[in-house]
């Protein structure tokens, strides 16, 4: 698979964030993927909202508000994956 970006620029972001983490050799890669794997759940619910609203063609409007929904899951697997979290009962508070 071809890299996309520099691993150096990836390094130089991670470490700007969190200083004492480390990245293995194929960790540019997993971003990569991990982008690819946002963006095919993105489209997936976009189209299925405009196909909710009986529209034939994705909009703009469609995209924002599957984004919405798309990022909060994104980001509850990665802080679940991260802290070995079961439910999201022991986690969120409000």
């Amino acid at each position: 698979m071809k890299r996309t970006v520099p691993r150096s620029t990836l390094k130089n972001l991670v470490k700007k964030h969190k200083p004492q983490l480390r990245l293995g050799g194929n960790t540019d890669l997993l971003v990569h993927l991990n982008f690819l794997l946002f963006l095919f759940r993105l489209a997936e619910e976009a189209r299925t909202t405009a196909i909710e609203e009986k529209s034939k063609i994705i909009k703009y409007e469609h995209v924002v508000s599957s984004a919405k929904v798309i990022i909060l899951k994104f980001f509850l697997e990665t802080y679940f994956a991260y802290y070995n979290v079961k439910t999201v009962h022991n986690c969120i508070k409000f």
